[in-house]
């Protein structure tokens, strides 16, 4: 299980951009990426399955609702919370459903998210998946910014198969499978190359984070 952490990431960066120039030049041209990096809680993966499929700005504005709603958002307070309420702070109904599943298998410890940071890449992804709602692209996000799990690459993100599309010049109709392939490059770092790919999208299209 390889980590990264504020003292070794940008030694990690510097690492794989010695052996890949469109990296290099992602560093050259807009410096390192923020360690970007979540609390392995319950307000976090909330916070994940709010951005399933919606941009930042949308699911941040829901979740500042939430928060304003709630204070800390625990599952216990959450799933006293009405359908209207969460309508209030912006829930699609299916992300309704979502939350309050989660809410409840963490009260019923079907899942205990701080056991999670002692297992392996795979496992944490099979536990997080029983919860409906979660699948690959949530699972791989909470591993990369909250157990800052140092290889994963979800392919499933929109952003970084546009940005490892325009940074390598690939065509738009490239394949999950050969994405993976030209990722492989960069194991046991694929979550750093990663961070270095929504760098470059997000400096690229000036976008506030």
């Amino acid at each position: 299980m390889h980590h990264f952490h504020q003292q070794n990431f940008s030694v990690l960066c510097d690492e794989l951009a010695a052996h890949d120039t469109h990296l290099q030049f992602i560093i050259s041209t807009y410096g390192y990426p923020p360690v970007w990096s979540r609390e392995p809680s319950f307000a976090t993966l909330i916070q994940i399955i709010l951005e399933q499929q919606v941009s930042l700005a949308s699911a941040r504005a829901a979740f500042l609702r939430l928060q304003e709603k709630l204070g800390d958002i625990l599952p216990g307070q959450f799933i006293q919370l009405t359908d209207e309420e969460l309508k209030e702070c912006y829930f699609s109904r299916q992300k309704i459903q979502y939350t309050r599943h989660l809410a409840n298998v963490l009260l019923r410890r079907q899942l205990v998210l701080e056991s999670l940071v002692h297992l392996p890449d795979e496992a944490v992804r099979a536990q997080l998946k029983q919860v409906k709602g979660i699948g690959d692209w949530t699972a791989d996000i909470f591993l990369m910014m909250a157990l800052h799990r140092a290889d994963c690459f979800p392919t499933g993100d929109i952003a970084l198969v546009k940005s490892i599309q325009e940074v390598k010049g690939l065509s738009p109709l490239t394949s999950k499978e050969e994405i993976l392939r030209i990722a492989s490059a960069w194991k046991p770092y694929r979550t750093i190359a990663a961070y270095l790919l929504w760098h470059a999208y997000i400096r690229k299209r000036n976008i506030r984070i």
